[in-house]
């Protein structure tokens, strides 16, 4: 059996992010592990250091996760340092890869403007093949198109 992965993102602003995400992906805020009733009943069971409680305030920390249980959950939590060089690995956004390069390359123009919209930024188009952007804390991700065979949305 392969191992699932979970992905983590560092911020200054959860809420900001998880919002974004949540937009980008179509993911949901990922509800406490049962049989707790919040995050922080969940967190208390470990003992943390003050400092590392995983605080799940306004814009402490967001769990997301995929409503169909395909993609891997989404981690955001609030970290003291500023980020200061590009992702060593990044998301991939994918929209539907059918139909002829125009209209795959229509897609992907279309889901990068609806990203900008959610407060994204574009850094570079590779025409005709994938957008490089940014999300509102500066993390890269593309938008590209899947591979025919695939409608993977991450």
């Amino acid at each position: 059996m392969a191992a699932r992965i979970d992905l983590t993102l560092d911020c200054t602003d959860a809420k900001l992010l998880a919002d974004f995400w949540k937009t980008a992906l179509g993911y949901v805020d990922e509800p406490p592990p049962a049989p707790f009733r919040t995050r922080a009943e969940w967190l208390a069971q470990f003992d943390l250091p003050e400092d590392d409680s995983g605080d799940d305030s306004e814009d402490g920390a967001a769990w997301l996760c995929d409503p169909d249980g395909v993609g891997p959950r989404l981690s955001i939590f609030k970290v003291p340092e500023p980020k200061t060089a590009k992702n060593r690995l990044h998301i991939d956004v994918r929209v539907p890869g059918h139909g002829s390069p125009d209209e795959r390359w229509a897609r992907i123009r279309a889901e990068s403007e609806r990203l900008v919209k959610a407060g994204g930024t574009v850094l570079e188009e590779f025409d005709g093949h994938h957008i490089m952007m940014a999300d509102p804390e500066g993390n890269e991700f593309c938008v590209a198109a899947a591979a025919a065979s695939s409608s993977a949305s991450v």
